[in-house]
C-alpha cells in the first residue's frame, strides 16, 4: 500500500517573512504596485490632508489604492473583507507594506475616490496607449445591470409611496387600538407590539422625509416614474434573473485589446439616452490620449446594439465622424440566417392573434381601399370614409389619415373584424404612409440598408466579441458584480474602478 507524506495545510507555523518577495513579476499584484509607484501622479490626494504639522499620520495614498484595487480584482468589495484580508493575507500584507488599515477608513477612501477617479482612469489609458493596446479600428458600447445598495422594496411614484406611508399608519394605530381594547394582554405580547410599532412608526416618519425633501421623477413620457428612498438615482431595471435595483454600467472599449476607454453609470435613465453623453465623454478621452500618426488616419467603426437604435442616435452618429453600424430590433428576422420555416404568417400576426386569444385579426390598412390620386378612401364594408388629417406626422413619416362615419361603424356588420371595442365618439380610424414621406429616407432606412449589406453583417458581427468578454471578466471572473456604494456621483466611481481594473490587468498581460 502506498505511503504519503501527511497534510499540514491547516498547521499554523512561524516563519520569517520577506513582504517584497512574494509579490512576483508578471501577477496582477505586480503590474498594480509597479503602474502605482512609478507611473501615476498621485499629487492629487495630498490635498485631502492637513496633518503636516498636527494630528496623526495618514496611510499612503498609494498602499490605499494597491489594497483597494487588489481587494476588487479578487472579488472584495467589502471595506470589511479588504480590512480583514489586510490582517490575516499574505499578498495583501505584501502590497500594503504590512499596514493593516481600519475598514472605515477604507470605506472613507472609496468613497472619496470619485474626486479623483477621472485623472487616474485617463492616466492608466496613457499607459495603455503606449503599450499599443488601443487600436483605434472598432468601438463597440453596451451595458451590464447591476445590483446597487439598495432595495427595491422602497421604490415607487409619489403616489404609491404616500399609500404606503398611509399604510404603515394604519397598521401603528391598529396596535394601540388593540391595546385599548384588550387590557389583559401579557408583556411579552405588549413588549413585541412596541417593537413591531417603532418599526412601522420609524418606516412612516423615513417616507415623510423622502416625500418633503425630494421631487418627483418624471420620465421622458411626461408620466411620473418610480424613486427609491435609500438610493434615489438608482431605478427598477429588469434583467435576465429578474427585476433588480440597481444602476446601468455603460462602457466603450476598443476591439484590439477590449480596453475600457470611457465608463458611466445610470440609473432611471434607458440605454437610447445614453449613447449622445457616452460618445461625446469619449471623444474628450480620445483626445487626452497620444494623437494618432497622419499616415495611419482612418475612420474609426462604432457598433451598437439595438437598446442604442433610435432616429435621434442615428442623426447624432451620421455627425460624429464614426463609421456606425447599430443593429435595429428587426435586424436578425431580415437575416436569412435567423429566418423561421413558417411563412404562413408574420410575427406582428402572430403577436397579434396572441393578443385576440385566437380571434380572428382585425383588419389593418392594407384591407382599406386607398384611392391616392383622388385622396379618398373606403373600408372594408364599402364605406366612405372622411379625410381628418393630411401630413400627419408620426415616428418621423408623414401620413394621411381618414376616419369613418359614426353612424356607418355604428351598424356595420364588420364591425368585430374592424375595431377592438364598439365606437362610442368616432369610427375607425386609419392612416396611410405619403410617398413623398416615404421618399426621404430616415437614419433609421438609412442604417438598415447599411446593416443589412454584407459588409455591414461583417462590421457588426465583430460588436459580440468586441464588448461582450469585458463584462463577463468584470462580473463573473473578477465578481464585481454589485455596488456598495449609493448616489450617482460614487456609483459611477466605483463602476470606473472596476473598468480601470480590467484595463491595469490587460497591462499585466502586455507588460509580462
Amino acid at each position: 500500500m502506498a505511503n504519503y507524506k501527511p497534510d499540514l495545510s491547516c498547521q499554523s507555523k512561524f516563519i520569517p517573512i520577506n513582504f517584497s518577495e512574494q509579490i512576483l513579476p508578471g501577477t496582477f499584484e505586480y503590474a498594480i504596485c509597479y503602474i502605482i509607484e512609478n507611473k501615476l501622479d498621485l499629487s492629487g490626494v495630498d490635498a485631502w490632508y492637513h496633518n503636516d504639522k498636527t494630528g496623526a499620520a495618514a496611510y499612503s495614498p498609494a498602499v490605499m489604492r494597491k489594497i483597494i484595487l487588489l481587494g476588487y480584482a479578487h472579488g472584495l468589495i467589502s471595506s470589511r473583507r479588504i480590512a480583514k484580508a489586510c490582517e490575516n493575507n499574505i499578498l495583501f500584507m505584501s502590497v500594503s507594506g504590512d499596514v493593516q488599515p481600519h475598514y472605515t477608513s477604507i470605506a472613507s477612501f472609496v468613497a472619496k475616490m470619485h474626486e479623483q477617479i477621472e485623472p487616474l482612469f485617463t492616466q492608466v489609458l496613457l499607459i495603455c496607449d503606449e503599450e499599443g493596446l488601443i487600436g483605434r479600428n472598432m468601438f463597440a458600447i453596451d451595458g451590464c445591470k447591476l445590483k446597487s445598495n439598495a432595495s427595491k422594496e422602497w421604490s415607487g411614484t409619489f403616489d404609491e409611496l404616500g399609500r404606503k406611508k398611509a399604510k404603515l399608519e394604519r397598521a401603528s394605530k391598529r396596535i394601540i387600538e388593540r391595546h385599548q381594547a384588550q387590557d389583559g394582554l401579557s408583556e411579552v405580547l405588549v413588549t413585541q407590539d412596541l417593537i413591531q410599532k417603532t418599526k412601522l412608526d420609524k418606516s412612516a416618519d423615513k417616507i415623510s422625509a423622502f416625500l418633503a425633501s425630494h421631487q418627483e421623477k418624471i420620465g421622458s413620457q411626461g408620466k411620473p416614474v418610480k424613486s427609491n428612498i435609500t438610493d434615489p438615482d438608482s431605478a427598477k431595471i429588469t434583467t435576465s434573473k429578474g427585476t433588480i435595483q440597481g444602476y446601468n454600467g455603460i462602457a466603450i472599449n476598443d476591439d484590439k485589446h477590449q480596453i475600457i476607454l470611457q465608463a458611466q453609470t445610470w440609473g432611471s435613465v434607458g440605454e437610447q439616452q445614453t449613447l449622445q453623453p457616452a460618445v461625446t465623454q469619449l471623444k474628450q478621452q480620445l483626445d487626452k490620449l497620444n494623437p494618432v500618426k497622419p499616415s495611419s488616419e482612418h475612420t474609426i467603426k462604432f457598433t451598437a446594439d439595438s437598446g442604442f437604435n433610435s432616429e435621434a442616435n442615428l442623426a447624432f452618429m451620421a455627425q460624429s465622424g464614426f463609421d456606425t453600424y447599430i443593429a435595429d430590433n428587426q435586424f436578425r428576422k431580415r437575416n436569412p440566417l435567423f429566418q423561421e420555416s413558417e411563412t404562413y404568417e408574420t410575427e406582428q400576426e402572430k403577436r397579434r392573434l396572441k393578443r385576440r386569444n385566437g380571434k380572428p385579426r382585425l383588419f389593418t390598412s392594407d384591407d382599406f381601399h386607398y384611392d391616392e390620386a383622388t385622396q379618398t378612401c373606403r373600408c372594408p364594408a364599402g364605406n366612405e370614409m372622411w379625410r381628418s388629417g393630411i401630413n400627419v406626422k408620426s415616428h418621423h413619416q408623414e401620413y394621411t389619415r381618414f376616419c369613418g362615419y359614426l353612424k356607418d361603424c355604428k351598424t356595420c356588420p364588420l364591425q368585430q373584424q374592424c375595431m377592438r371595442k364598439p365606437p362610442i365618439k368616432t369610427g375607425r380610424q386609419v392612416q396611410f404612409k405619403n410617398d413623398a414621406s416615404s421618399k426621404r429616407l430616415s437614419y433609421t432606412d438609412k442604417m438598415k440598408v447599411k446593416i443589412d449589406s454584407p459588409m455591414g453583417r461583417r462590421q457588426y458581427s465583430k460588436r459580440l466579441g468586441c464588448i461582450e468578454p469585458v463584462f463577463g471578466n468584470i462580473t463573473v471572473n473578477k465578481g464585481m458584480n454589485k455596488l456598495t456604494l449609493r448616489g450617482q456621483v460614487k456609483v459611477n466611481a466605483q463602476w470606473q474602478l472596476y473598468c480601470l481594473i480590467h484595463n491595469i490587468e490587460k497591462l499585466q498581460h502586455a507588460m509580462h
